[in-house]
């Protein structure tokens, strides 16, 4: 009996965090579904006919499918970037001792600590400089360059793990550095990979402030950029606002719950091997 309290208080604790991390989704949900004088009425409240228009009028303003494809585009090139980028990076920082190693290595590392919106400015002066601003393409040099540095950082971690014998032993048998990494060395990485690809993912995916930088032309807007449409100069659209959020929330949410327990398996792996 006295085993049993302390882990039905833990569940009541953990049911409490669990319906506070949800209100907002809720709050979300239910309102997409209302007319604008019903939602300001009632906030709480569960719609008293579901509107369903508001999910067309988002659809329709929000231009999704073109949307959906920008926003897919960036996304995936960027995660791709930064894994290549990272993995190459990290991994040979990892293997190779001495202090201009460490030095680069920090430097990577020191870089997580700088507030986006102290380089934001600089960074869209130097992006329309070197004429990147406005472009998808450009967006994900962007994306790349400031996601490099954590997945540095945790594929350094990681690649400590791997034998040298087995890289010995690779190169013994013939193979060069490139075939030695992307034969053996990245397959190992997989754990971390999926790690740094969802992170990543969820990141980019639901990035609001970058986009609204650098893209200056609507037919390049991303999903969460397009919902800015909704804001008119006197009056804005609520229920419709939320209806697109939920939109855009549905892919991630999706890919989230397919790959969220490789999240845990990455960081575990990482720590029991290193």
């Amino acid at each position: 009996m006295k085993k049993k309290l302390p882990s039905a208080a833990a569940t009541i604790v953990l049911i409490i965090f669990g319906a506070y991390t949800l209100f907002p989704i809720y709050i979300a949900i239910v309102n997409s579904f209302k007319t604008q004088p019903e939602l300001y009425k009632s906030v709480l409240a569960f719609p008293v006919r579901f509107v369903f228009s508001n999910y067309k009028t988002a659809f329709d303003k929000m231009d999704f499918l073109k949307s959906t494809f920008n926003t897919l585009y960036i996304t995936s090139i960027s995660v791709a970037g930064i894994i290549v980028v990272s993995a190459l990076a990290g991994y040979k920082l990892a293997k190779t001792s001495g202090k201009v190693s460490a030095v680069f290595f920090l430097l990577f590392t020191s870089s997580m600590f700088i507030p986006f919106q102290t380089i934001m400015i600089p960074l869209y002066r130097l992006a329309k400089n070197m004429h990147l601003s406005g472009s998808k393409s450009g967006l994900t040099l962007i994306y790349m360059g400031l996601g490099i540095n954590m997945a540095i950082f945790l594929y350094h971690g990681f690649s400590k793990s791997i034998p040298t014998e087995l890289e010995e032993a690779a190169r013994i048998d013939g193979c060069n550095e490139f075939k030695l990494f992307f034969k053996i060395i990245f397959p190992l990485l997989k754990p971390i990979t999926a790690t740094i690809a969802i992170l990543d993912v969820l990141w980019i995916w639901n990035d609001f402030m970058l986009p609204l930088v650098m893209i200056t032309d609507v037919k390049n807007y991303t999903l969460v950029l397009q919902t800015n449409m909704f804001f008119g100069k006197y009056t804005v659209d609520w229920p419709s606002i939320l209806a697109g959020l939920v939109c855009t929330w549905i892919p991630v949410v999706i890919f989230y719950s397919i790959f969220q327990k490789n999240i845990v398996k990455g960081i575990t792996a990482g720590a029991v091997k290193g």
